[in-house]
């Protein structure tokens, strides 16, 4: 079992600073997720992992080892950037030998590796086919087993299912639970809330701060409002209707539905349903519902990062 952590991580681009004193810790047979907008420092967070960028301060630490800024890691991490490097002229059988080639992995041994990441990535029938013929969620299969193939004890995933369709990225995160039941650990950034509540650790960053950790049932329970679901027949006009009230504090569209966060004792479904069919909107339904992964980061991105709360106590210097 691989432990992996790092430490006080920070990073700077000239004037920009992008990570700001990040711990992290990764165990066996977990999945953390790291969540934000763009810019929020995710990819340099991975980047810094794996030793492709020396961070400003902070260290790096794996199995005992300091390995900050060092990319030779022996094959024990697995790294797959947002734009993984498949070579769209070969077969996807000759993508993993090409990669089992480049980790050394050789003989009986790679047939074996083979033979079993094509049918955990449900590839078998599509061996032959050229990489560039694949559909986005099976390039995304293809390119998780051409990181496995060295069968790293730790996996980095820079959003490896952003554009991938609804059906491929629920099967991505099955090949995902199962590396967790095998003992990998594992860290994915991901724009999505419904993949960051299938993860053990959750880490919202925006600008490069932390603003809360914890599991997704941990940070649900620390979300200050209370969120009603509304369905209506124009949310547009409805959003622009209750964001006028003073009251209420978002109204996000989330699918056909409306979810807005209020203050806390504000949350009467009458009142929001009066409110809008007095301005002649027809109201199907408005309801209160316990608060979601994506209500969470919506309220945490918006709030001020100079009065976040910080995970175990304090406040961002």
């Amino acid at each position: 079992m691989r432990r992996f952590s790092a430490s006080g991580l920070g990073k700077s681009y000239g004037p920009v600073t992008a990570l700001r004193g990040l711990d992290l810790e990764l165990e066996g047979g977990t999945i953390t997720g790291l969540v934000g907008p763009d810019g929020a420092g995710k990819t340099t967070t991975m980047r810094l992992l794996t030793g492709l960028l020396r961070p400003d301060s902070g260290r790096v630490m794996l199995d005992g080892e300091d390995v900050t800024g060092q990319r030779a890691r022996g094959g024990r991490i697995g790294y797959m950037p947002q734009r993984f490097s498949l070579y769209p002229d070969l077969s996807v059988a000759e993508n993993l030998r090409f990669y089992a080639e480049l980790f050394g992995v050789r003989g009986s041994e790679r047939r074996r590796r083979t033979a079993r990441l094509l049918d955990f990535a449900r590839l078998e029938a599509f061996t032959r086919r050229r990489a560039a013929a694949l559909s986005g969620g099976m390039k995304q299969k293809l390119a998780l087993a051409c990181t496995l193939i060295h069968a790293p004890g730790v996996l980095l995933l820079d959003e490896p299912t952003t554009g991938v369709d609804p059906v491929s990225r629920v099967e991505f995160w099955d090949i995902l639970g199962s590396l967790r039941e095998e003992g990998t650990a594992i860290l994915v950034s991901t724009p999505y809330m419904d993949e960051a509540d299938r993860c053990d650790e959750v880490i919202v960053l925006r600008e490069g701060r932390v603003l809360d950790r914890g599991d997704p049932a941990q940070l649900r329970s620390r979300f200050p409002h209370q969120v009603l679901e509304v369905e209506v027949s124009s949310m547009e006009a409805a959003v622009r209707v209750l964001e006028g009230t003073g009251w209420v504090r978002d109204a996000v569209p989330f699918g056909s539905r409306l979810h807005i966060t209020v203050e806390t004792g504000a949350a009467d479904p009458d009142r929001v349903r009066g409110l809008l069919q007095e301005e002649g909107l027809d109201v199907q339904a408005v309801r209160r519902v316990s608060p979601g992964m994506e209500d969470v980061f919506i309220a945490l991105a918006a709030a001020d990062p100079a009065h976040l709360r910080q995970p175990g106590g304090g406040q961002e210097p």
